[in-house]
């Protein structure tokens, strides 16, 4: 049985004494970034008080403390993806992540008229860095065409027989806009059979469901912490070994090199390590793994379940309001994008933010998604593990009454 009062107790955010406006906190805006329960805070604290060393740049015991808590985590990750260890990389997150497959991999291997396929629901860290590989190598950008909003399997073999240069396809596994899944193991197979290389922005998808790397057969799938219940600043890139080890070093210092010389010959380490310049961001890997071990003790079926059922709820609450505009009735996730009918999305969720409910408004990040569902912006809610029924219907319930948006700037 999902406990929700329990784990609602184990996030300091959600003790009951947090405000908004004076009202008490409804935090829907998860997509964006998650709520930290104690068992992060409190890893990164005894991180900090106890036993605050580098990473490989001793020979004493808090040093070495440091290095087999970092490796735990990196297991740990591995473990949660389904990936070997050394497939594993600490980035800043799903942002660098990406930059370092486009810098790393893709700069190398395309040339001019070569293609990177994406989609128009894309988010800007899985978009913008082919823009500039583009730049750097003469290749191009083409968009999958979509069906009923949706990237398709069929879609994407349509687009392999339209463009036959295609050497990189990526796709965010689920949307940050409209929430929608992709058949991310279909959609690799057909992008192997036509010899392309398969990036998998899991950014919106590892905090939710069961990810198995091995299984999907992507190439490369990148994810953030600090989406799911870990901390800023830390994420992963998992790659295929063979893949990572061809690859070229995307930024150069201490720690990723067996040894350099005044000739300016560098020998870097293996992969994942020769991608870790640099002190990591330690704290964030001890908070990464203390997140991994939080979500696995409730269980990532049940977690996807719990938004599911918030979703399909506010829907069938909302289904009859006639002034609120829903843009993916159908998504199995646990975000709801909409808009209220004549009124501007950062009006609406000002109004919100007056009843003490933080939800995202804008773009999100995907500033061509307006030509898939015909609008410049939108409201967007997002659920997740601590999300609980009664903060749905404060939600539905004043998304319901209405109220006039000048209330929310001149009371």
């Amino acid at each position: 049985m999902y406990n929700i009062d329990e784990i609602r107790k184990q996030f300091p955010m959600l003790d009951g004494k947090k405000t908004m406006q004076g009202h008490p906190l409804v935090f829907l805006d998860s997509a964006s970034t998650s709520l930290k329960p104690y068992s992060v805070i409190k890893a990164i604290e005894e991180y900090y008080s106890d036993y605050t060393a580098n990473h490989h740049r001793g020979d004493y015991d808090l040093c070495y403390k440091v290095d087999i808590k970092v490796q735990e985590v990196r297991e740990k990750i591995a473990r949660f993806i389904n990936s070997e260890n050394n497939e594993v990389v600490f980035t800043s997150g799903d942002t660098e992540s990406i930059n370092l497959i486009a810098f790393g991999y893709a700069l190398d291997n395309l040339k001019k008229d070569d293609v990177i396929l994406i989609s128009l629901e894309e988010h800007a860290s899985n978009t913008l860095p082919w823009y500039r590989i583009c730049e750097l190598t003469g290749a191009r950008i083409e968009f999958v065409e979509l069906e009923n909003k949706r990237i398709t399997v069929n879609k994407v073999k349509e687009a392999f027989n339209k463009y036959k240069n295609i050497k990189i396809v990526s796709f965010a596994h689920i949307g940050n806009v409209l929430g929608y899944e992709i058949d991310a193991k279909s959609i690799a197979k057909v992008v192997h059979e036509n010899g392309a290389i398969f990036v998998l922005d899991g950014a919106q998808s590892v905090p939710h469901i069961k990810v198995d790397f091995k299984d999907l057969d992507a190439d490369f799938i990148t994810f953030s912490a600090h989406k799911m219940c870990g901390p800023t600043g830390i994420g992963a890139l998992v790659g295929k070994y063979d893949l990572l080890q061809k690859m070229s070093l995307f930024k150069t210092g201490g720690g990723m090199n067996v040894k350099f010389n005044k000739n300016m010959e560098v020998i870097p380490l293996d992969a994942p390590y020769k991608f870790e310049a640099g002190t990591l961001n330690i704290a964030g890997i001890i908070g990464f793994g203390a997140a991994i071990d939080f979500i696995n003790s409730i269980g990532l079926d049940a977690i996807r379940k719990h938004e599911e059922d918030l979703a399909k709820y506010a829907l069938s609450k909302l289904e009859n309001c006639k002034d609120i505009v829903i843009y993916n009735k159908d998504s199995n996730s646990g975000i709801i994008a909409f808009n209220r009918v004549d009124v501007f999305a950062q009006d609406e969720a000002t109004l919100l933010n007056s009843k003490g409910i933080a939800v995202r408004s804008g773009q999100h990040c995907a500033k061509m998604i307006d030509e898939v569902i015909d609008t410049i912006a939108t409201v967007r809610a997002s659920f997740y593990l601590y999300t609980s029924i009664e903060e749905v219907d404060i939600f539905v319930d004043n998304l319901i009454n209405g109220g006039d948006i000048l209330d929310a700037y001149f009371k």
